[in-house]
């Protein structure tokens, strides 16, 4: 398992614009206008089409089955799609709403309760019938909608860039997001890649795609079902080609880096900071030595792996230079404070950076980032992790609605941040809004059990933990997940409680 990369899903091109017919969401949808009210604002039109009238889809060998990427779009035009969807805590469930907006004059309603599950996008948006050759039904599927996940323009004169975040949250710990699709543009509807596949052996098929009913009537769709002829083919070319993950680095796309600060430092005390946050573990599951990388592990060995997730609530962004003296072994490394205008207005020393030269890593490491623990049922420490160094990224979008999110970041993987072993300098960034995910499974971060009796244990994530970070609080550096510990020596589970409304292990 790599670090996470929350741009996991495929865009398939768009092809000729479709010509929309014009349509407004009907009062019963948006309710009554006021009288002697301002003019509303005008509802999005909403349209389902294909970018073809036949796809192919591989099927790797060996492989449990395929990706269902139809090219479906959701074609927006007349006004923009907007939602903010959010949960008060993680013991609320997950809201959304949706912003209409005509020149000064926004106006809102609320989905459906119940509707939204996740931070994914809506799900059960489309609804898929599959048919053999012979016109018998072989799969029947839904597929969710992210109006982030856009593929571009349908018209020349819609806008030349999208204002939106471009990914929907998957982070189980999400707090608010942002979902939207540009008047003129269309989004895809491309599969889950973070689901399982459908089994569909190699063959010629129809698919029929629509949008499900509830949506077609919450959103004023008309009925328009769509056919594509299926060719699945089966190929041993060794599997999808996917983004960098976190944890592999690639090359040199590293952007060019600050010079070392000079002149006054300034006083952080009174300097816009940041605000590390912890979210509690998650992806956890017991491995054995044959599964978990790294220096010393054994294969009768149990090992606790899971992935921690530090997020930056803001209101400014963190952002570590590291420079390296010729010769010298490590960068010092500075952190640098920006006003509400984007400018730099000071600095101050933060510790070190340092090459971590094993399998999955191979990038610098900033020092003391966070730490991870193992606590008994008395929330004592047990075991800490040894790994505390790491290459700051924006992997996740935790809470997109926080003042001064970055929808928009850059360095969202290794070869945007981390560097090479001959760099002189780096710049790592956690921007405000989005969080920074390592997969446990990463080398020497795993705590091993093998000794430890069955019982309740915690996972600790703390972030900043020897506070030499400059941010706003300390309150909300450190989270808890709590687990527990049977069966037999050989045979170990683990059981993880749900955190609030969240249940994802």
């Amino acid at each position: 398992m790599t670090r996470l990369h929350n741009n996991r899903l495929r865009r398939s091109a768009l092809g000729a614009a479709a010509t929309l017919t014009a349509s407004v969401l009907t009062a019963s949808v948006l309710g009554a206008l006021p009288a002697a009210a301002a003019p509303q604002p005008t509802a999005p039109q909403l349209k389902l089409i294909t970018a073809s009238g036949s796809v192919t889809v591989d099927r790797w060998k060996d492989a449990p089955g395929v990706y269902l990427d139809l090219g479906a779009y959701v074609t927006v035009d007349k006004a923009p799609l907007e939602f903010r969807v959010t949960r008060q805590s993680y013991k609320d469930p997950v809201v959304a709403q949706q912003i209409l907006r005509q020149g000064g004059t926004t106006r809102t309603r609320t989905l459906p309760a119940g509707l939204l599950k996740d931070f994914k996008g809506l799900p059960d948006f489309l609804q898929v019938t599959v048919t053999n050759a012979a016109g018998a039904k072989v799969l029947g599927t839904t597929q969710s909608f992210c109006p982030n996940n856009t593929a571009g323009r349908i018209r020349p004169d819609a806008p030349a860039t999208s204002n939106y975040p471009a990914r929907c949250a998957d982070n189980p710990f999400t707090l608010g997001s942002v979902w939207g699709t540009e008047k003129g543009w269309a989004a895809s509807l491309s599969p889950d890649y973070d689901a399982a596949p459908v089994d569909l052996p190699a063959g010629e098929y129809t698919a029929k795609i629509s949008v499900a009913k509830k949506y077609r009537d919450l959103f004023g769709m008309a009925n328009q079902p769509q056919t594509v002829k299926l060719t699945v083919r089966e190929t041993d070319d060794g599997g999808r080609g996917g983004a960098v993950k976190h944890g592999t680095a690639t090359g040199s796309a590293l952007k060019p880096n600050a010079h070392r600060p000079a002149g006054r430092r300034g006083n952080a005390a009174v300097m816009p900071k940041p605000d590390l946050r912890a979210v509690p573990a998650w992806g956890i599951a017991l491995t054995d030595g044959g599964d978990e990388p790294g220096e010393g592990a054994a294969a009768d060995k149990e090992y606790l792996a899971f992935s921690a997730t530090v997020w930056n609530g803001g209101p400014a962004p963190l952002v570590v230079d590291g420079f390296r003296s010729p010769g010298q072994e490590k960068m010092d490394a500075y952190q640098y404070f920006f006003d509400a205008n984007g400018k730099q207005v000071g600095y101050t020393p933060t510790g070190t950076m340092e090459w971590d030269p094993r399998e999955g890593h191979q990038h610098w490491h900033f020092s003391d980032f966070a730490s991870y623990r193992l606590l008994g049922a008395d929330k004592k420490e047990i075991v800490r992790s040894g790994k505390e160094a790491f290459c700051l990224a924006d992997t996740d979008a935790i809470d997109y609605t926080v003042k001064n999110a970055n929808w928009h970041p850059e360095n969202t993987d290794l070869s945007t941040a981390c560097g090479e072993q001959n760099s002189v300098s780096v710049r790592e960034a956690l921007d405000v809004g989005n969080g920074d995910t390592y997969s446990q499974y990463r080398p020497g971060q795993s705590f091993d059990v093998t000794g430890l009796p069955n019982g309740t244990y915690y996972i600790q994530v703390v972030a900043n933990p020897d506070h030499k970070l400059k941010e706003t609080s300390l309150t909300n550096n450190v989270s808890l997940r709590k687990v527990i510990l049977g069966g037999t020596p050989g045979a170990r589970t683990v059981t993880v409680p749900a955190y609030g409304l969240v249940d994802s292990h």
